[in-house]
């Protein structure tokens, strides 16, 4: 069995589209969270992020040139006291509106399903960090081969953190004859620093040049519960 790691699936893949990688820096001080959308489009292309109080959202970098707002702008980072939470997509809002009204993260998402962007419905990748229980889940809805009759909604959860380990998911595995494939398998392991610029320059300077947008790091302390971020974009905001 091949086993994957961030050089082949993330850096030597021309276009492995939105990825979102979860865990802690090597000193244990810090809880990660890595985010970042790639795209071909120049609706795509055209995105930031910026800080929304403690969370983050994206933005059009010139909203003259804004076509579709749909699928493309959304909140991807957000918290609920200890819960910190990050996707894809809208299903953001969906998964912190559950946690308000009682519903877990897996129940929220059974509400959801992949995007309707035929023919590829691009899967939605999600997950929740859970700093007073030290724990995290990722999850993937995607179709089964691109056939949207039947969604498949998958959960890891992990109920610790290795130092300088974080999980990696995103929304595609191949491109054939111009059809996006979703993801397979596991989430892999991905490293993580203790410096927030390290994370954010490795990875930014290691994915596709052409199809990178923008990247987000963001770190909450595990001692005070204090967050930061850092951010790289195309756009060199």
């Amino acid at each position: 069995m091949t086993v994957k790691t961030v050089q082949s699936e993330c850096f030597e893949k021309v276009y492995p589209g939105r990825t979102l990688i979860v865990g802690m820096t090597p000193s244990g001080a810090h809880y990660a969270q890595v985010y970042w959308i790639m795209g071909r489009s120049a609706n795509s292309r055209n995105r930031v992020f910026e800080l929304a109080g403690d969370g983050v959202r994206n933005k059009a970098y010139d909203p003259a040139l804004m076509e579709d707002p749909s699928l493309i702008i959304y909140d991807p980072v957000r918290s609920l006291g200890d819960l910190h939470i990050v996707t894809n997509g809208d299903q953001t809002d969906t998964i912190c509106d559950g946690y308000l009204q009682g519903l877990s993260f897996q129940q929220s998402l059974m509400y959801r399903e992949f995007e309707p962007d035929a023919p590829h419905f691009t899967p939605r990748i999600s997950a929740v960090l859970d700093a007073g229980k030290k724990t995290y889940t990722l999850s993937i809805l995607k179709t089964a081969g691109n056939d949207p009759s039947v969604c498949q909604r998958q959960f890891f959860d992990y109920s610790g953190f290795k130092p300088g380990i974080g999980h990696c998911i995103h929304t595609y595995d191949s491109e054939q004859e111009g059809l996006l494939r979703p993801f397979q398998g596991e989430p892999f392991e991905a490293p993580l620093f203790d410096s927030i610029e390290e994370t954010a320059d490795f990875y930014w300077n290691g994915i596709n040049e052409d199809n990178r947008i923008a990247i987000l790091v963001k770190h909450i302390d595990a001692s005070s519960g204090e967050v930061s971020f850092a951010f790289r974009d195309k756009h060199g905001k």
